[in-house]
């Protein structure tokens, strides 16, 4: 008996057909009543592939923008959509479709930090998407094109200080500038002579934490900030690129040798004694190149693991604080700055597109980082020792 297409499993058919681009599965999607039924399937849902490729490449078909007005496409499939696309392309160029409230507030939690929530005024999570996050993306997108500050007059950031405490700190958003603002932490703690490192901890749909800190060889073990790496590299997390290492550590008893395994999968989940369970990030949502955060992410955009082992590049280590703020992420701004290495250092804070700053708030740190809240040992609103 001859096989056609049609009569092939429907699990099997929905696979081929999440191999076409958008456009070619519309088209076939209206072939047949069978092919109609696969199609709207939301279960069999051959839609999510397609609708995946093009917000990962960041070249939307031109049918993306009204696909909310065909009935065979799966509601949940703008769930992905508001949660990843460009803030420009909602507000100008797609037709938002008709969500249910718990899908609107799963976008609002998929795409913004949680500290954000602030802004949310409208009694249902669609108000507030529709009427009033569509002004944050307007605000977002706003804010990475000029330099305006009126809706937000002044910036929050948090500090994680070396000896196991943390500062959530403000600044005039207008003249807000994260490299100024270190100097003078720098300044406070004699390390003005050092130089400034910085890191790209995760990127989001709209914005993107980094950490400022400084790397030196210190002189004893209180001068390390212990909550500085442990925030960067989660415990019992590696980037699983390198090979396994042996590195020296030195204790009260003698010398001795640990070897560090960097072989395990980084999309497994890692036990340490400090956390036991690690989970991809989800709320809010971190962009392809940071997919797998807190695992390390493959592609060459993570590199918050330079060094090799338990130390950093150069075998230093972080010394002061650390100073955690959140970027927008505008058209330029993941442009290579020339006289800079590639998503470190200057070349995250220097260059066209790299001006504009957002709050990062408690909330935003427990969030991206759950494993701080048992080794933060004193959370301080503003500046001084919380006395």
């Amino acid at each position: 008996m001859a096989i056609t297409f049609q009569s092939l499993p429907v699990e099997l058919i929905a696979d081929i057909l999440s191999e076409l681009d958008l456009h070619s599965l519309i088209l076939v999607a209206y072939l047949s009543r069978r092919l109609q039924q696969i199609a709207s399937d939301s279960a069999l849902n051959p839609w999510r592939r397609p609708v995946l490729r093009n917000l990962h490449s960041g070249i939307y078909e031109t049918c993306l923008k009204h696909l909310s007005v065909r009935l065979i496409v799966p509601r949940q499939n703008w769930v992905e959509i508001l949660s990843m696309a460009r803030a420009s392309f909602l507000l100008f160029d797609a037709t938002l479709p008709n969500l249910k409230d718990a899908e609107w507030e799963e976008c609002f939690r998929r795409r913004f930090l949680p500290g954000w929530i602030k802004w949310k005024k409208e009694s249902s999570w669609k108000e507030t998407f529709i009427n009033h996050c569509s002004r944050m993306l307007h605000r977002v997108w706003h804010r990475s094109v000029t330099p305006c500050t009126a809706d937000e007059s002044w910036t929050k950031y948090i500090v994680l200080n070396r000896n196991g405490s943390a500062n959530e700190m403000d600044a005039s958003s207008r003249n807000f500038n994260p490299l100024a603002i270190f100097n003078e932490m720098k300044l406070q703690s004699n390390l003005s002579h050092l130089e400034t490192h910085i890191r790209l901890v995760v990127q989001f749909a709209d914005i993107r934490v980094i950490a400022l800190g400084v790397l030196n060889k210190p002189r004893g073990p209180f001068s390390i900030n212990l909550n500085a790496r442990a925030f960067l590299h989660p415990p019992g997390i590696e980037d699983t690129t390198r090979p396994a290492v042996a590195n020296p550590e030195v204790s009260s008893s003698g010398s001795s040798t640990r070897t560090v395994d960097t072989t395990s999968p980084a999309t497994e989940f890692s036990q340490s004694p400090l956390n036991p369970q690690y989970w991809p990030l989800v709320h809010p949502l971190p962009a392809p190149s940071h997919s797998l955060y807190p695992f390390f992410t493959p592609g060459g955009s993570d590199k918050r693991w330079i060094g090799s082992g338990p130390l950093e590049e150069g075998g230093l280590d972080w010394v002061g604080g650390l100073m955690l703020t959140a970027q927008v992420v505008g058209p330029h701004t993941n442009e290579t700055f020339a006289d800079s290495p590639p998503l470190q250092d200057l070349d995250l804070v220097v260059g066209l597109g790299r001006n504009q700053y957002a709050s990062f708030t408690w909330p935003d740190l427990h969030a991206i980082a759950p494993w701080m809240e048992e080794r933060i040992t004193k959370k301080i609103d503003g500046a001084g020792l919380g006395n």
